[in-house]
């Protein structure tokens, strides 16, 4: 799922990762509510609940982003 050889690199969670990271970058307060970041990332991508929630998962797990009572936001 990180890592593979198929041909569908747009599936992967360091691509995903990578789109929610700039979607979070290029929102006003730099910060966003979960269902907001879902809602631009599939107007980019054809992604699954499923899939998003992972990704936000790996992202947290790496510290990259984190999650309170405003919204999700990238980690400085």
């Amino acid at each position: 799922m990180i890592l593979g050889k198929d041909i569908q690199p747009e599936r992967k969670l360091y691509y995903l990762g990578a789109i929610v990271l700039e979607i979070i970058r290029n929102a006003p307060e730099k910060k966003l509510r979960f269902f907001d970041i879902f809602q631009e990332l599939k107007q980019q991508e054809n992604i699954s609940m499923n899939l998003f929630s992972l990704t936000l998962d790996w992202l947290f797990l790496l510290g990259a982003i984190n999650n309170n009572e405003d919204g999700i936001e990238i980690c400085s």
